[in-house]
């Protein structure tokens, strides 16, 4: 007897304990209103866009280094339209509602779409087949970046119950999106308080009240005023507050062509200035080239330098007084302002009633009855994964927990080591760079350089923080001399006359059409510095 009551009550422990294991799977399971793993591949049971515009292709593929699946957008530069039809409709106006997946830009994102779209039940006008940009959506969740577009899209589209159109309501301020390659989980809180939360790999990036007026563009609620749009400006209302004094009078001392700048009288020629002395003169060192051909190049010309008994004076050529503040410059008259005694204030139309004004204590939400991708972008790579809609946040959170974190672990991981390779790669590139320099050194044209050039390559090699600059002054040293070896002297020559160089070579600079003629002969290579003339 004693043994049969032991068997039973063995038997009920067991049962109870099986009760007590299955009942919260159960309770789990009734917390999640949908779940998409793309474990299995989505042929049937979500339906790819037949209209015309989208070619793009979807994909069930791997995540790059995961066994994981997930739903792959195949194009680049196309445009993208899938859906999946719910088995029922999912009712956010009660208790909590959760929307998360996970996206990863395993191409980058420079301009598209990885959002999401929870769309309306069918008999808003859509069919699935024929799902696009029109096809009414409840809510728009994602990542959108393009241009000066960088951000987290939330969506509202709500019914006004006074017009029935319904609104986008966008959310203010929303979080940017991650710029790296890694696979990132999106999370959106719908509360019963009419609290919105934006989660982005779990972290709260943003906070929001549904019904507040300064976290939606334009507000739920509209305002309760708005301006008559039949009340008009009266023709003869004034809005200026002050006016021009009708009475003022310009003075007669008043000189309007006075101009802003005069000579300064007071000014006197430096001592020493050398007026009959050119800025430049031919530079004595240079030598016409052995293969310069006066029919083919032209009448070759030295090419010119800073004159050396400038560099000892104050100046040289013909000296002018310089400009001062003309004392007397006072500009266009205006007649003084004065307060407008006509003067109405800014014109604004009388408020009314706004005709769809409504109250509200917490939004309209219309049942989600399908998850809609479409999208356009320029990259390919995107991959969707592990779309959830749950009424529970710990089951969003268990689902980032095992479905995410694990992955995006092992990405940050790898993206760490290829960091590292690229960087002893980069060392490698460094040590190659760094021997062709030493052999740059050892030329005979550096000459006086030499030493110089090799104090600052060793510098560069033990001193990690001042490689780039160091390298840029050796860099600076080459050009220089490199500009010194083909054109040698510090400026091109100006094309002369042979008149004007029989005369006085000081002369011969002074007008714009001889400067531009310089500029023109400094970008030409050495052998064509000299142009043939035309005379």
């Amino acid at each position: 007897m004693e043994d049969r009551k032991s068997k039973i009550w063995i038997t009920q422990c067991l049962l109870l304990l099986s009760i007590g294991c299955f009942v919260p799977r159960l309770s789990a399971s009734d917390d999640v209103k949908f779940y998409e793993s793309f474990d299995e591949k989505f042929e049937g049971r979500w339906i790819v866009s037949q209209r015309e515009e989208f070619q793009g292709t979807w994909k069930h593929s791997k995540s790059e280094g995961h066994d994981d699946y997930g739903l792959l957008v195949g194009d680049k530069a196309k445009k993208h339209a899938i859906v999946k039809v719910l088995d029922e409709p999912v009712d956010l106006k009660d208790g909590t509602t959760v929307l998360q997946y996970e996206v990863r830009l395993q191409n980058g994102l420079e301009c598209g779409g990885a959002y999401i779209k929870y769309l309306r039940p069918q008999d808003a006008g859509w069919i699935a087949k024929e799902f696009d940009n029109e096809s009414p959506y409840t809510i728009m969740f994602g990542p959108d970046k393009c241009g000066a577009t960088n951000k987290v899209h939330f969506i509202l589209k709500h019914k006004n119950p006074k017009t029935g159109n319904y609104i986008e309501h966008h959310l203010k301020f929303p979080p940017s999106v991650p710029s790296d390659k890694l696979t990132h989980v999106y999370t959106a809180i719908l509360k019963p308080d009419n609290e919105l939360r934006i989660l982005v790999d779990g972290e709260e990036k943003k906070k929001a009240n549904f019904l507040s007026e300064d976290d939606f563009e334009p507000p739920l609620i509209p305002a309760k005023t708005i301006p008559d749009p039949d009340d008009k400006k009266p023709e003869d209302w004034d809005e200026r507050a002050k006016i021009p004094d009708p009475d003022a009078t310009k003075p007669d001392d008043w000189d309007e062509d006075a101009p802003m700048e005069i000579e300064d009288e007071e000014a006197e020629k430096p001592e020493g200035w050398l007026d009959d002395e050119p800025e430049e003169v031919d530079d004595p060192d240079s030598t016409k080239p052995e293969d310069w051909d006066d029919e083919e190049d032209g009448e070759w010309e030295a090419p010119k330098i800073d004159n050396p008994r400038c560099a000892e004076a104050p100046g040289c050529g013909e000296w002018t007084r310089p400009k001062k503040r003309n004392p007397a410059y006072k500009g266009k008259w205006q007649a003084p302002l004065i307060e407008n005694p006509n003067y109405k204030g800014i014109w604004k139309a009388q408020l009314i009633g706004n005709p769809e004004y409504f109250e509200l204590e917490r939004p309209n939400f219309e049942p989600i009855a399908a998850i809609g991708i479409e999208i356009w972008t320029m990259q390919d790579g995107i991959l969707f994964d592990n779309i959830l809609i749950a009424s529970d946040e710990k089951t969003a959170e268990s689902y980032r927990e095992t479905a995410w974190k694990p992955k995006f672990e092992v990405e940050k991981e790898n993206q760490k080591e290829e960091e590292s390779v690229d960087s002893d790669g980069l060392k490698g590139v460094q040590k190659i760079v760094f021997d062709y320099l030493y052999k740059v050194a050892d030329l005979p044209v550096l000459g006086e350089h030499k030493v110089k050039v090799l104090d600052l390559l060793e510098k560069a090699e033990k001193q990690a923080n001042l490689t780039i600059g160091v390298l840029i002054s050796i860099v600076v040293i080459f050009f220089t001399l490199l500009l010194k070896l083909i054109f040698g002297g510090k400026k091109k020559p100006a094309k002369l006359s042979a008149e004007t160089k029989k005369t006085d070579v000081a002369e011969t600079s002074k007008s714009s059409e001889e400067k531009e003629e310089k500029d023109e002969d400094a970008a030409a290579p050495p052998r064509r510095r000299n142009t043939r003339r035309d005379n």
